[in-house]
């Protein structure tokens, strides 16, 4: 095949990726999918699965480059363009004791993961990024992590899915508890759970406003943190995924680490946008057009996801997903009360 030939048929994976895109868009946009708080990342990866197991195999094979792109560069620029909903003015706001429950969530709920998953005898790559995703900020971290270990495609699909489902729970699980007595929290300590313990950003929004204007603030802050510590998670994790290769390939043998930029330059933007010089009007668009970008990236992976993946790696995932879930709300709501 030409070179020209090649991009032209790379083009055509790329349209169908915006198309698709294009559709989530218009379906989140509607009022039952936002009373749901489900973003058009959400509704992307499930577009994609719709194609993977109905109309994948009548189209051309040469497309799949095209969807590959999307799952892998374009995701990579999408977390990058990320750190516009950033600022370290962020940290400062809520205070040294509610960085600290974050940092422990986050650690905790990455080492629970691992232990559980191998107690499990679970795939690696979903034990990690099912874990990542419960522990940093859902759909967003799975991708960032996906980025750095390089897995398969539909082990990123089945991670995504479990933390979905269990961050839609915890959206409308938490505001029930709290407003029927259950969670024995104030206000502000109700945003710093709220916010170091639900998994998306949006489920974050949709629970914090379901519980008042002061939990929601305070939740949204704490959750920002939260999806900064996914740079240090990142570096970490190709360390870590390095000294395994090294490990394997024989006693001498040096493992290259692969340094994952898109996240360094995920803290420069967050530095960036931490001095205000840029028009709210515009970041505003370039959040817009970051969630294309992450949507064309769910959308891709949806894409290269069929049933039978999801059969091949069973039920395991979501008992780890729950394993972690239980963690969260018991461990996060002990943190609250003793430091907070």
């Amino acid at each position: 095949m030409k070179i020209s030939e090649t991009k032209s048929s790379m083009l055509h994976g790329i349209l169908l990726i915006v198309l698709f895109s294009c559709a989530a868009f218009y379906i989140g946009d509607m009022g039952f999918v936002k009373s749901l708080s489900l973003s058009p990342m959400i509704v992307g990866i499930i577009l994609g699965m719709l194609y993977a197991n109905s109309l994948r195999n009548n189209l051309p094979e040469t497309w799949v480059p095209g969807i590959q792109f999307c799952s892998k560069r374009v995701l990579r620029f999408g977390i990058i363009l990320y750190g516009f909903r950033l600022t370290f003015q962020n940290v400062l706001d809520v205070g040294i004791p509610a960085i600290i429950i974050d940092a422990i969530i986050v650690c905790g709920t990455i080492l629970i993961g691992l232990l559980a998953g191998r107690a499990m005898k679970m795939d690696r790559g979903i034990t990690l990024l099912t874990s990542v995703g419960s522990a940093i900020c859902g759909a967003a971290a799975v991708l960032g992590a996906e980025s750095a270990i390089r897995t398969k495609p539909y082990k990123t699909a089945v991670a995504v899915s479990t933390v979905v489902i269990f961050g839609t729970l915890s959206m409308f699980l938490y505001p029930i508890l709290y407003r029927n007595g259950v969670f024995v929290l104030s206000p502000a300590e109700m945003g710093v759970f709220a916010g170091s313990t639900i998994h998306e950003v949006a489920h974050v929004v949709g629970a914090g406003n379901a519980m008042g204007e002061e939990v929601s603030s305070i939740a949204i802050i704490v959750k920002m943190i939260r999806v900064m510590m996914l740079v240090p998670v990142l570096l970490v994790i190709t360390w870590v995924v390095a000294r395994a290769a090294a490990a394997q390939g024989g006693v001498g043998e040096k493992g290259k680490i692969n340094i994952p930029w898109f996240a360094i330059l995920f803290l420069v933007v967050i530095a960036f946008n931490s001095f205000d010089w840029l028009p709210a009007a515009l970041v505003d668009f370039i959040n817009t057009f970051d969630t294309f970008l992450l949507t064309m990236a769910m959308t891709a992976l949806g894409a290269e996801t069929s049933i039978e993946k999801f059969k091949k790696a069973g039920a395991k995932p979501f008992v780890l997903a729950l394993i972690l879930q239980l963690w969260l709300i018991f461990g996060g709501y002990v943190l609250v009360q003793s430091l907070v």
